[in-house]
């Protein structure tokens, strides 16, 4: 399996979006999420639209170590709106409230919807990762993402091993935050993952641990897999 990458950017301001998305594109990203935590009333349409590559609508609230300090229902309406202006994906948090309904109505305005777990604490047992992917896979998801935060080394080979089981049940995104967490970052994909996550450039990461995709491309390379 080639591994896919998404670059994830938080822009402020829609024309830095635009470039942003223009630089992810030369780096050849396969998706692009674009966090509109920041963005005051975003141009949705000119997002979607720019470029090839599918776009992932996402918003992060502070309770989420995010950066949107809006109302659920705000949140609700911009990525609804999204959906309905071209973004191919659309990230719901499994926390939101009426979430079926939502998933529901992103399905509705054509987008794919993701739903998504954060521990940004520490990791998840097998169990544990099992009942969150049976919620999520029940809310309608099409994409699955679950992620943790590994406090060593050896919490990726928990979330590794369910990957390889979970991608037979359904597209799965799975992988820990955290500088111990790279190793799952990078190899997520080689088990079964549907994409992992790698930022633009160094310096404007969106998340602990996560590396530039240059940098991921260099190793999938170094190990044959590019």
């Amino acid at each position: 399996m080639t591994p896919r990458i998404c670059v994830s950017l938080l822009p402020k301001t829609t024309q830095e979006a635009l470039r942003l998305i223009e630089k992810a594109e030369a780096q050849r990203a396969d998706f692009i999420e674009v966090r509109l935590d920041c963005l005051k009333n975003p141009q949705l349409t000119d997002l979607a639209r720019h470029g090839k590559t599918p776009k992932i609508a996402t918003i992060m609230p502070t309770s989420l170590q995010g950066k949107f300090s809006g109302t659920e229902a705000e949140r609700r309406r911009i990525l609804l709106s999204a959906a309905k202006n071209g973004f191919a994906y659309v990230d719901v948090e499994l926390s939101t409230p009426n979430l079926k309904e939502v998933v529901s109505e992103v399905k509705a305005a054509g987008a794919k919807p993701i739903v998504s777990f954060h521990d940004f604490q520490g990791s998840q047992s097998l169990p544990e990762l099992n009942g969150i992917l049976e919620r999520e896979i029940s809310s309608g998801a099409e994409v699955c993402k679950i992620v943790t935060t590994a406090q060593q080394v050896q919490d990726n080979l928990t979330l590794l091993n369910f990957t390889s089981a979970a991608s037979k049940k359904a597209k799965i995104v799975c992988f820990a935050m955290g500088e111990h967490g790279k190793i799952s970052r990078l190899l997520s994909p080689v088990f079964g993952g549907f994409f992992t996550f790698a930022s633009l450039e160094r310096g404007i990461k969106t998340a602990a641990g996560q590396m530039t995709i240059q940098k991921m491309e260099t190793v999938y390379r170094v190990l044959g897999l590019k």
